[in-house]
């Protein structure tokens, strides 16, 4: 393994960039979106660029960026455009990448390829991230469930929101998965909280 990790959520709006942007801090790697939408409200690029507290040169740009906050595959569709993923190749750099997707991965990125196969490409084990609250057994062994099938390495999973540790039992249970960290609500987000998270909330053996 190289470094690199490929953060999805078991739904939009999950926290998958905060959790990108604590890896960023707290293990010192770069930050790649391959594909960007909802542009139009801004980039997650910019975002961990705040949140970790990171220069540009710390990142990478989008191999697509659109401004639509739709699903990948009609948000090309929408500009007279298509996503290949031909196109996406990792930056030739030397050190390890955050890599954030879009959506979760069964989230389509033209007529024929998912989120999932874009990970194949890029070969990085996966992290989950999911929310404590409820529905999130369903939605998070789903999730593994799909990464396991298309014989992908889920690397583990991270828990966002109010702690629910029956919740965190069940994920790990049922999903023989193990919980590599923990995101509580947190009312300022900069790159302090985020590595003093990491330190308190994390398994950092599993990062070592």
């Amino acid at each position: 393994m190289n470094g690199d990790f490929f953060v999805t959520g078991t739904d939009t709006g999950i926290g998958k960039t905060l959790l990108s942007s604590l890896l960023v801090a707290a293990l010192n790697r770069k930050y790649w979106k391959p594909i960007q939408t909802g542009a139009c409200e801004g980039t997650d690029r910019e975002t961990v660029m705040k949140w970790a507290g990171v220069a540009a040169d710390r990142t990478f740009p989008e191999s697509y960026i659109f401004d639509l906050p739709v699903s990948p595959h009609f948000a090309a569709a929408q500009e007279g455009n298509a996503i290949e993923l031909r196109r996406i190749r990792r930056p030739a750099s030397s050190d390890a990448v955050i890599i954030e997707g879009a959506g979760g991965v069964l989230v389509p990125l033209n007529n024929e390829a998912l989120m999932l196969d874009l990970i194949r490409e890029l070969r990085a084990p996966v992290i989950v991230a999911a929310r404590t609250a409820l529905g999130t057994i369903n939605h998070t062994l789903l999730t593994v469930t799909a990464i396991r099938n298309a014989k992908l390495d889920v690397y583990g999973v991270v828990m966002i929101g109010k702690d629910h540790p029956e919740n965190r039992r069940a994920v790990e249970h049922y999903g023989n998965v193990p919980i590599v960290g923990w995101i509580p609500w947190l009312e300022t987000i900069n790159r302090q909280t985020l590595i003093a998270t990491f330190r308190q909330h994390f398994d950092s053996r599993a990062f070592e």
